[in-house]
């Protein structure tokens, strides 16, 4: 009865705290049909009380996704791997725009056209896997800034 209950209560715990990760406005752009990477933007909110670490993101439809950050320094342009992965506080939110930190999705496995809908599983410290629909959207977004907001 005991082994039971432990079992009840794992079970019922574990998809509660993916609850307290709100994504919104997932879209992804592809450089064009047939290009080998791509680019998925969004806003998280972190709707718990305790804070949580985006650590890790993957897609069927891509041989890796890693959390990058693009930077500018002498009007040259360059992203890196954020390898420790996105602190997102408690009641706090974090965006993934053009310009700014976002998931790059390497070696597509398919050929995706605007319009075309592709799962990322988004990977949390606390809250665990998180799988959200994503579109392709060539024409959106303008180059901006990714940053940490509290709300």
């Amino acid at each position: 009865m005991r082994k039971l209950l432990t079992v009840l209560a794992v079970l019922i715990a574990g998809p509660v705290s993916a609850a307290e990760i709100m994504v919104m406005d997932a879209y992804a752009r592809i450089g064009r049909p047939g290009a080998p990477t791509g680019a998925v933007f969004m806003m998280l909110h972190n709707m718990g009380a305790e804070e949580d670490r985006l650590i890790g993101a993957k897609s069927s439809i891509a041989r890796a996704a890693q959390i990058h950050s693009t930077e500018v320094k002498d009007d040259i342009v360059s992203m890196r791997h954020i390898e420790d992965g996105v602190q997102l506080d408690a009641g706090a939110a974090h965006e993934f725009a053009r310009g700014g930190d976002h998931i790059m999705l390497m070696g597509l496995t398919e050929k995706l056209n605007d319009g075309d809908t592709v799962p990322l599983t988004l990977i949390f410290e606390n809250a665990g896997e998180v799988t959200v629909d994503v579109t392709i959207d060539n024409a959106r977004g303008q180059p901006g800034h990714g940053g940490k907001h509290n709300h």
